[in-house]
């Protein structure tokens, strides 16, 4: 057990079940966690990202990076024509190379899920749609408890919902964990399965690190299936340094639980430089045990169209440019 697992208040015999039990608890447990270093966390992701990937492990390293992708489309203009050939772009990201591989979900609106669900069906990826009146969350629980039951019962797999930010900022913390309970349990189909729950912290709006090592662990308590950075849809979303704590929050939480939880970054990452610095910080601070699309995920629409190009970089020796790749 890492020591701040062990340092945990509430995390006795491994378990954290009694840390949410009032709002006094569940703010003596967040705000017991150890402050964040900002110095050294920013100077660790600084180190990482000059780490470099080369030959038969780049190959590799492009092809886990697609295979981890969330391709998404969440705008007012999005047509049942747009869905569709999103997921063709899904299933064959490269029509003239069909080694490639396939990513890992389609993420839509709730009102596009049958549409997604219908392109892609039997071929193992994943539907996603987000919900709890994305991207701001300002609406009532009966709004995004309604929002969720509609995607899932058009067939979502998974579910990305944003939390109250304005409750959490206000140190509103059990208001935000019912929140997420009550989301979590909307996702439950009638057979008695699930569709995964991604929580949503919107990283840039959470002001500091401390912040989003609380939220870390408020969503994970309350049941979260992943962590996620960012909507996508303001001026900050997924950094190394956040997304390295949120990498060091979901190793400890599984230290102290027993529990693994997944990451995504979702904004803001559009190279493939990029993509292989998180990968080298997933492998760095988790190991391969999160190394997977069951684990971590990009919320990266433009970046499988740079994935691609280097692909081919890779295959023939030369770039195609970008005419090579379909337009999202």
């Amino acid at each position: 057990m890492s020591t701040l697992a062990a340092n945990a208040p509430g995390a006795t015999g491994g378990g954290l079940a009694d840390v949410a039990a009032s709002e006094a608890t569940l703010r003596r447990f967040l705000h017991g966690l150890p402050g964040v270093d900002q110095v050294g966390l920013e100077s660790r992701a600084a180190t990482l990202g000059t780490r470099s990937i080369k030959t038969t492990a780049k190959a590799f390293a492009i092809d886990l990076a697609i295979s981890m992708i969330d391709l998404t489309t969440l705008e007012g203009a999005d047509t049942v024509g747009k869905v569709r050939s999103l997921c063709a772009k899904g299933l064959s990201p490269d029509p003239g190379d069909r080694t490639a591989p396939q990513v890992a979900a389609i993420c839509v609106y709730p009102d596009m899920v049958a549409t997604a669900k219908d392109a892609l069906r039997g071929s193992g990826i994943q539907v996603a749609s987000v919900a709890t009146a994305f991207p701001s969350g300002r609406a009532g629980m009966p709004v995004k408890l309604a929002d969720t039951a509609e995607a899932v019962a058009a067939g979502a797999d998974e579910i990305d919902m944003v939390i109250d930010r304005g409750a959490f900022l206000s140190g509103r913390y059990l208001e935000v964990f019912e929140e997420i309970r009550a989301v979590k349990e909307a996702c439950r189909r009638p057979d008695g399965s699930s569709a995964h729950l991604k929580v949503i912290f919107e990283t840039g709006e959470l002001q500091t690190y401390d912040n989003v090592r609380r939220a870390s662990w408020l969503a994970m308590i309350a049941g979260a299936d992943f962590i996620k950075t960012s909507t996508g849809k303001v001026a900050v979303n997924a950094t190394p340094p956040v997304t390295l704590l949120m990498l060091e929050a979901v190793r400890d939480f599984r230290a102290a639980t027993g529990t693994q939880v997944g990451v995504k970054p979702a904004g803001g990452i559009r190279t493939t430089k990029d993509a292989m610095k998180y990968l080298v910080m997933v492998n760095e601070t988790l190991g391969d045990d999160w190394l997977s699309p069951h684990w971590f995920r990009f919320g990266a629409s433009s970046l499988l169209n740079d994935l691609l190009m280097q692909r081919q970089k890779l295959r023939t020796g030369r770039y195609s440019g970008p005419d090579y790749v379909t337009v999202d």
